[in-house]
C-alpha cells in the first residue's frame, strides 16, 4: 500500500496523486486494497494516466494530459460519467 499520498479532494471523488517513480505494481496493489482512484505519470513521464477499481478489476485510462490539475479534472469527470463517484 502506498504511504503519504497527496490527494486532490477539492471535489468528489477525491483522487490520489502518485509521486513520480512509483512502480506500477505498487500502484495496482494500492488500488486493489483501497479501491480509491489514483493518477500517476506514465512510464515515459509525459502524460498522466488514471486508474480505479471497477467491481472486480482495475481500469486504466490513458492520455489525461501533461498537466496534473487538468488531468485530475478530466479523470474526475470520466469517473462521474461512469458512475464511479
Amino acid at each position: 500500500m502506498l504511504d503519504n499520498l497527496a490527494y486532490d479532494d477539492s471535489d468528489s471523488p477525491a483522487i490520489g496523486l502518485v509521486p513520480p517513480g512509483v512502480p506500477w505494481d505498487e500502484i495496482a496493489d494500492h488500488i486493489k486494497i483501497v479501491h480509491a482512484p489514483l493518477i500517476a505519470l506514465s512510464d515515459d513521464g509525459g502524460q498522466y494516466v488514471g486508474a480505479y477499481w471497477a467491481g472486480t478489476r482495475i481500469v486504466v485510462t490513458d492520455d489525461l494530459g501533461s498537466g496534473q490539475e487538468s488531468a485530475v479534472d478530466e479523470f474526475r469527470e470520466l469517473l462521474r460519467e461512469r458512475g464511479e463517484d
